[in-house]
């Protein structure tokens, strides 16, 4: 009876640790990407629209990313409240500033990070069968 209840124990420890152990990591780089996020601001350097670039339209703003998926984009004295939210398996961004007009509304999507640096991220997203392409860059 012991014998078979080690068996049944090492049988079950051998085969959720890869699970948990891949959790643990999936857990840590998630929160990796938080505190990169949360901590400083950030401002967009290139955001191109169905092939217009249209960056010029968010000089002067900065952006504060919290960890509670909050994000404040802030322009002078005005602050525009929003939402976001990462998934790091998908390599998405999401985000939303619901009460929002030009710019900050085409901010709403879910972006695909195709580079990222501690101080830089790339995204694009879909649009209408044509791709915006959007880079922040951490002041």
């Amino acid at each position: 009876m012991k014998k078979r209840l080690l068996l049944n124990l090492l049988f079950c420890s051998l085969f959720t640790y890869p699970s948990s152990c891949k959790k643990y990591i999936q857990h840590q780089e998630e929160n990796a990407l938080i505190n990169l996020v949360t901590s400083g601001t950030w401002r967009v350097s290139r955001y191109q629209d169905h092939q217009t670039d249209i960056t010029a339209s968010f000089t002067g703003y900065v952006f504060q990313f919290r960890s509670n998926g909050t994000v404040d984009g802030v322009i002078g004295a005005q602050t525009t409240a929003g939402t976001w939210s990462a998934d790091v398996n998908a390599r998405t961004i999401q985000s939303d500033f619901p009460n929002a007009d030009d710019p900050l509304k085409k901010l709403n999507y879910t972006w695909k990070v195709t580079d990222s640096y501690s101080d830089s991220v790339s995204a694009r997203t879909l649009v209408d069968s044509v791709y915006n392409f959007l880079e922040l860059h951490k002041n």
